[in-house]
């Protein structure tokens, strides 16, 4: 049996590292690949990893732990209390405008009202480590947004604890979903909450101020993994999926001094057990139902994808996003996301769904989650406010329609900007860091990237900035900036050359030194200030 699960775990990764190698060649997303590899793997294709004894749920549970734990950590308290009651409303609004019309055709086309209401349930679910990933990725989840549709996502995932109470009570039995165990599950969140926010503030204030002195990267890390283990374990042990535990934990080590390194030593291991969860998800994927009646499948998926995209429209719009970025995100989440797999499992096992309807969601699942990448990549060309867009254009109207090469250097917060928009505008987009870990989610979805000190002639023309049409400096410090302009301009007198400043005294400085445009921060911050102070009576969201 050990050997069979050494077997399964090694095919699983080899699948995911071939998968992610043919992704990066076509420039698609590897969460793409990971899904196709395991349905191809699975046993309604080549039949290689069966996983009769469930031994890589695991596995794939670790994944999506690890996952969340990361979204914790990346995720902006502030924002969340700032916004708490717009995404309530929001959260709510969007599984209802959901889940009407998909139980009301279910109902319709004669299946039981139980199992209606289960898959109604299942199908309001998006995916928070898909969404979350592609967002920040392309540097929208700190936008208002990204916020907005991860606040609305994290409400479905909770969302997700009373539901599962649901089914014992739609076997008829209802032992499991009595008032009193929703009275108890409810005061059980609250403590929950109350003991995370302890946690975060010891940690912070005393914890983490002990373990600096030591100065060891094995520390941390060990600390780090049985704190996360312990929240996980203590979620489960008080009836909460352990997921919210997994979240939790990032909640607790996020906002100090050691969120950064944190996260860049859970980085290894979060993309392996990622590969393994994804994979997994293809694997419980039977090909056949799709080939068996195509039609079928194809106007169910796109009913689907419309609903929830009409409902995430409405449920977005009413949390203060313009209606122009809120069907932007709304396409972003018409998909099913991995809780639903969770919720029809045990719809299956508890006797509500029959295997041909368990079968059917997974499949319809599936095929949304294939389609979410471009669907995410079309729904982003509405999000950017009109004074956003106004500012990008000015500052890429250099690029001639024609233009394919484009190099950023510096892969932070506006990097990360720039970098989405030139792709999203059809251009080959390279990436300079200094940093390997900050240049891995761009690798991850297609970019090209380099690893290296832009100030030397030898990285930046391993990076082809000789025969780029665009390239934009963006690293924070001035004096770097300009020791890199004159190493551009050594190589490429020609390309148009854009240049980020933190200081108005440096522009003449970074003109003189090459550049064709220079954005200072000044400048950029003192106008958003007057514009601030002219419409001081208005609302900010």
């Amino acid at each position: 049996m050990t050997q069979s699960l050494i077997y399964d775990l090694l095919t699983i990764l080899a699948a995911g590292l071939i998968a992610s190698l043919v992704c990066r060649w076509l420039r698609a997303s590897v969460l793409i690949g990971y899904l196709i590899a395991g349905a191809l793997l699975g046993q309604g294709v080549l039949g290689w990893v069966l996983d009769k004894n469930h031994q890589l749920e695991h596995f794939a549970e670790a994944g999506v732990f690890l996952l969340l734990f990361s979204i914790g950590l990346e995720f902006h308290l502030d924002d969340l209390k700032r916004l708490g009651f717009k995404l309530i409303i929001g959260g709510a609004v969007q599984m209802t405008l959901v889940a009407i019309p998909v139980a009301a055709v279910l109902l319709w086309l004669s299946i039981s009202w139980q199992s209606a209401v289960l898959i109604a349930a299942a199908v309001t679910f998006s995916s928070t480590v898909l969404v979350f990933k592609a967002l920040s990725e392309r540097g929208h989840s700190e936008q208002s947004h990204g916020r907005r549709a991860i606040g609305i996502l994290l409400f479905q995932d909770a969302a997700l604890i009373p539901l599962l109470l649901l089914v014992p009570l739609l076997t008829g039995t209802g032992q499991a979903a009595r008032l009193t165990d929703y009275i108890m599950l409810a005061l059980t969140s609250i403590l929950f909450v109350v003991a995370v926010a302890v946690l975060r503030y010891l940690l912070s204030k005393w914890v983490i101020p002990m373990f600096a002195r030591y100065r060891s990267p094995e520390l941390v890390i060990l600390f780090t993994v049985v704190s996360l283990g312990a929240v996980t374990l203590a979620a489960y042990s008080v009836g909460l999926p352990p997921a919210v535990g997994a979240f939790a934990a990032g909640l607790i080590f996020n906002g100090n001094r050691w969120t950064k390194q944190i996260d860049a030593l859970v980085l290894p291991f979060r993309e392996t057990f990622a590969a393994i969860f994804f994979v997994g998800l293809g694997l419980i994927f039977d090909p056949r139902l799709i080939l068996e009646k195509p039609v079928e499948m194809l106007l169910v998926l796109v009913g689907v994808i419309i609903i929830k995209t009409v409902a995430g429209t409405i449920a977005l719009k009413l949390t203060g996003l313009p209606i122009r970025q809120a069907f932007g995100m709304g396409i972003g989440l018409a998909h099913v996301g991995e809780f639903a797999f969770v919720l029809v499992l045990l719809g299956l096992e508890s006797g509500v769904l029959t295997n041909v309807d368990y079968q059917n969601v997974v499949a319809i699942a599936f095929g949304s989650l294939i389609v979410t990448p471009p669907l995410m990549r079309f729904g982003l060309r509405f999000v950017h406010s009109e004074d956003a867009e106004n500012e990008n254009e000015h500052i890429l109207d250099t690029v001639s329609p024609e233009s394919t090469r484009a190099t950023i250097i510096g892969a932070g917060p506006i990097g990360r900007q720039l970098a989405s928009q030139l792709e999203i505008k059809g251009n080959d987009v390279c990436l300079i860091d200094f940093s390997s870990i900050n240049l891995h989610p761009f690798a991850q979805e297609g970019f090209r990237t380099v690893a290296g000190d832009a100030t030397q002639s030898s990285t930046l023309e391993l990076a082809g900035v000789s025969d780029s049409v665009l390239t934009a400096v963006c690293v924070p410090d001035d004096e770097t900036a300009i020791r890199i302009v004159r190493a551009i301009r050594r190589l490429n007198r020609t390309g148009k050359l854009i240049v980020r400043c933190r200081y108005q005294t440096n522009v003449e400085k970074l003109k003189q030194a090459g550049a064709d445009r220079v954005v200072s921060e000044e400048a950029v911050a003192s106008i958003a200030l007057m514009r601030t102070l002219t419409n001081f009576g208005e609302s900010p969201d």
